[in-house]
């Protein structure tokens, strides 16, 4: 008989469902009959509605990966391979890597053990068990992407501090990359620009390294700076709930650059959201393509749930003028028809405003003010942050190309 092993999945603390290994690295998920049955129920994800706007409560069993909207609370690339070596889990077997990082995930979820057991035995793929405490220090926390990101609580003196367990941060720490120099500057002066355009930033802070303690062991560095975010899904009321568009779109972080378009994750901002929203949406669209982020996929949209069940457009994150590093020509998703940055136009935005069902009138105003505002401020600012040259060079050339700035004038 195949060692089963069931998860317990928890929405603000409550039991909402189960995930079982039901052996050969298959895993099944299911609602509880409790939260099916609740009229008033906190919401999980749109993608588990029908369109009928019902619960959908039946699915099918995944191999070795979980379902698309599990699969994406876990990390991915460097910090997907440096979470499973510390807890000794095969990086590939969802299922157990969830079971290590289940109490720390974006959102109000989490995921403990349903009979309270401390490893199941199938984990190891027959190899002798890991010694316990191993797992018990691993950094229990999943932020999802792929830069080295770790979840810290601000220290009284102004520092940061890596929890030893990893559970508990109200902030992410983002290193600097292994590749490009100068990526936390980066983030730090594109998300302060995006501030002053009225992009809805939360708490930001460019951090000397040595002012992070219980750096982990092993993480090789270039840079002397991290670029440190308040965790928007944390407040002091408690865990509030968010999902990317990703998940709400049921597809696994390699396809995060398929499947979508901005104008389809307009859709559902605009069906979800209020008119606040669809101007936020325009806001940070249009800022990105000036900044050249050609890296703008659906794991870095994200919706948040304050009062549990209706949507709001989560606050900004991960805003990097990307083009100094990596030339392209191309938004990592379609605008409306295209994803050239030559080709982003007035009528390329409303074209997406008739598509999406948005106001073209509030869309092309928001985006004329944004484009404004972005030229005083970059302007002003520019010379006084954190940027190397061949940043704001690659910058000044992106304000060249994109016809959306001389048009919208």
């Amino acid at each position: 008989m195949p060692d089963v092993s069931t998860l317990n999945v928890l929405l603000y603390g409550e039991p909402i469902g189960t995930i079982t290994h039901v052996g050969g690295d298959r895993t099944l998920f299911a609602f509880t009959d409790s939260y099916i049955q609740d009229a008033q129920r906190p919401l999980l994800s749109l993608g588990f509605k029908d369109a009928f706007g019902e619960l959908i409560t039946e699915f099918q069993t995944t191999q070795t990966k979980l379902l698309p909207w599990f699969s994406n609370l876990l990390p991915e690339g460097h910090l997907r391979r440096y979470l499973a070596e510390r807890a000794q889990v095969s990086e590939g077997r969802e299922f157990f890597l969830l079971w290590v990082l289940g109490r720390d995930l974006p959102g109000a979820i989490t995921v403990a053990p349903a009979d309270g057991k401390a490893w199941p035995p199938d984990a190891q793929d027959g190899r002798k068990s890991p010694v316990i405490s191993s797992r018990a220090n691993a950094l229990r926390f999943s932020l999802a992407g792929v830069q080295l990101k770790f979840s810290a609580i601000e220290g009284a003196r102004g520092g940061l501090t890596i929890p030893v367990s990893g559970e508990g941060g109200d902030w992410i720490v983002k290193l600097p990359s292994r590749e490009f120099e100068g990526v936390p500057e980066n983030e730090f002066s594109m998300m302060t620009l995006a501030r002053r355009v009225g992009v809805d930033v939360p708490p930001i802070q460019l951090i000397d390294i040595k002012a992070i303690e219980n750096l982990p062991e092993g993480v090789n560095l270039r840079g002397s700076q991290a670029f440190a975010i308040q965790r928007f899904d944390r407040l002091a009321c408690g865990p509030v709930h968010s999902e990317d568009f990703a998940q709400i779109f049921g597809v696994y972080p390699d396809a995060k650059y398929k499947h979508a378009t901005m104008r389809r994750i307009a859709q559902v901002i605009g069906a979800e959201g209020q008119e606040a929203d669809i101007a936020e949406f325009i806001r940070r669209v249009v800022f990105n393509a000036l900044i050249g982020n050609a890296d703008m996929h659906l794991k870095n949209w994200s919706l948040i749930y304050p009062d549990r069940r209706r949507a709001a457009l989560a606050p900004a994150y991960d805003f990097v003028a990307t083009t100094p590093y990596i030339k392209d020509e191309e938004s990592a998703l379609k605008f409306s028809r295209t994803k050239r940055f030559d080709e982003f136009t007035v009528d390329e935005l409303a074209h997406l405003a008739g598509r999406a069902r948005l106001s073209e009138k509030l869309v092309l105003e928001t985006a004329a003010e944004t484009v404004a505002l972005f030229h005083q401020h970059w302007k002003e600012e520019a010379r006084h942050l954190p940027l190397t040259k061949d940043v704001i060079a690659a910058v000044e050339h992106q304000l060249k190309i994109v016809p959306l700035v001389t048009e919208a004038r």
